[in-house]
């Protein structure tokens, strides 16, 4: 597997995973119909970069990274990560996170900040319990799950300076 640059081209891969995990509505705050202009503006566009991890010239998994408040905020980065479900449970999204640490320590941010895990994503909270990111808040029933309802959405920080 390589994680690299996202390129513009690369969004017509990208699509159909972003499509596939905002419809569901499960993980991530994002319209469930939103358009794929609103999506590639808000995942290629906006961030102040985006990577995609590809295999065999097929993306598998994406991510971007930027920063999270502007001013005396700017320190912290925040981070977003999809994975096509067909590649979920090879280690994706722990080898994006990783690489999205050392490219924030390179880019000189010092910390980096979940800012609206919901709940029931229980797999992607231990990984990222895991790989050192602890919860620091819980938004109460901030997150309106399809299936759950209003399910509360956590906080999660990890400070990257030594």
């Amino acid at each position: 597997m390589n994680i690299r640059f996202a390129t513009h081209d690369d969004f017509e891969q990208i699509w159909p995973i972003f499509h596939a995990i905002a419809a569901a509505g499960e993980t991530y705050a994002f319209a469930r119909d939103i358009s794929k202009e609103e999506a590639r503006q808000l995942w290629l566009l906006t961030p102040r970069q985006t990577f995609v991890a590809e295999e065999g010239g097929q993306i598998l998994g994406t991510y971007y990274l930027k920063t999270n408040q502007a001013g005396p905020g700017s320190h912290v980065c925040n981070c977003g990560y999809m994975v096509a479900e067909t590649a979920r449970g090879r280690g994706l999204a722990s080898a994006m996170c990783l690489h999205s640490q050392q490219v924030a320590k390179e880019l000189g941010y010092l910390a980096m900040q979940f800012n609206f895990v919901a709940s029931s994503n229980q797999g992607a909270i231990r990984l990222w319990q895991k790989l050192g990111f602890a919860v620091v808040g819980t938004l109460p029933r901030a997150f309106n799950h399809p299936e759950l309802g209003f399910i509360d959405a956590l906080v999660m920080y990890k400070w990257l300076a030594d």
